[in-house]
């Protein structure tokens, strides 16, 4: 299943920070960050609830970019 996600964060950097994050998270088989768009597209692996593994994915990017924002 894959969906898309409006994010907020400051800087092109930051959002590959993100990136990075999101697709160390449990359950994600893909994420993809578009820094002018503002959109993460998320790619989840068979099975998944989608809504706990963002919540997962959000503190991972907090983590890294502690002033990020993903809107589900």
């Amino acid at each position: 299943m894959k969906k898309s996600y409006k994010i907020e964060v400051d800087c092109a950097n930051c959002a590959n920070k993100m990136e990075e994050a999101a697709n160390r998270t449990a359950g994600v088989k893909q994420a993809v960050v578009n820094f002018m768009t503002l959109k993460m597209n998320v790619e989840f692996e068979e099975g998944q609830d989608p809504k706990a593994v963002m919540q997962e994915v959000l503190k991972n990017c907090k983590k890294v970019e502690d002033d990020c924002e993903i809107y589900f």
